[in-house]
């Protein structure tokens, strides 16, 4: 495929995924999509349950020192790196972590190692919005509606292929593809499709495995693990408009 189509001959939508940040710059659409972030463990599911839970609004910050000049300026602010709370931050990066119910109604800052810069990256998409597997079925619902291509790019870890991202984008394309309005040409989404084939009947044995999943082991509980692998117990569709992200309309 020389070009990238709006729309395929067949009148359908294309479906793309990408295993890493580093392979989006190669990704087939230029044009006409929607890019779903997905960083399951745990950026992506925390700014679902964050939102589920009253947060009004999150600003994506990628450095460290941007996220410690809006602690400064009286932000909440949720800042990690390799998984560690940064000292200066008021919470960490676990979904439970944004439950506070005096965190109903507020702004929060947010950087952590992988996913809040992979959403910077993403910005020549029509538009960008966080996928998780805690509000797949909306999301799947709400794209359908959006009559857009869709790229699920996986913001990994450290540029690394990992199983979560992947085994995620497997599950939305899944949801995509048993619409008659989208297909693939994408050997990446064709690949991550296999993927959720083998894991969805116990995802939570499977993602055991996940290099990922034993590096946070000690800082993520059990009960995180497992709100972060139970598909559609949020209604919520989070897209980054004007530099913050806020609950999409429906």
């Amino acid at each position: 495929m020389k070009e990238s189509p709006a729309i395929s001959s067949s009148g359908k939508f294309f479906v793309e995924a990408c295993f890493s940040p580093v392979l989006y710059q190669h990704k087939l659409l230029k044009n006409n999509f929607i890019t779903v972030v997905v960083d399951i463990l745990r950026a992506s599911t925390s700014i679902c349950a964050a939102l589920d839970h009253g947060v009004k609004e999150i600003i994506p910050v990628a450095g460290v020192e941007e996220a410690r000049e809006y602690k400064k300026k009286g932000y909440i602010v949720a800042c990690e790196r390799d998984g560690k709370i940064l000292d200066f931050a008021d919470i960490g990066n676990s979904p439970s972590d944004f439950l506070h119910s005096s965190f109903r109604y507020a702004t929060i800052a947010y950087s952590t190692t992988n996913g809040t810069r992979t959403m910077q990256l993403a910005s020549d998409a029509d538009k960008i919005v966080i996928g998780s597997f805690s509000n797949l079925s909306s999301l799947a619902d709400w794209l359908l509606k959006q009559h857009k291509n869709v790229v699920i790019l996986c913001a990994a870890w450290k540029n690394l292929f990992n199983l979560e991202d992947s085994v995620y984008a497997g599950a939305l394309a899944d949801k995509l593809l048993a619409h008659p309005c989208f297909e693939t040409v994408c050997d990446s989404a064709k690949a991550s499709l296999d993927l959720w084939s083998i894991a969805r009947n116990d995802l939570g044995e499977y993602l055991a495995k996940s290099s990922h999943r034993n590096r946070l082991k000690h800082l993520v509980s059990e009960e995180d693990f497992l709100y972060t692998i139970t598909p559609d117990t949020s209604p919520v569709v989070p897209v980054l408009q004007n530099g913050k992200i806020v609950q999409a309309d429906h």
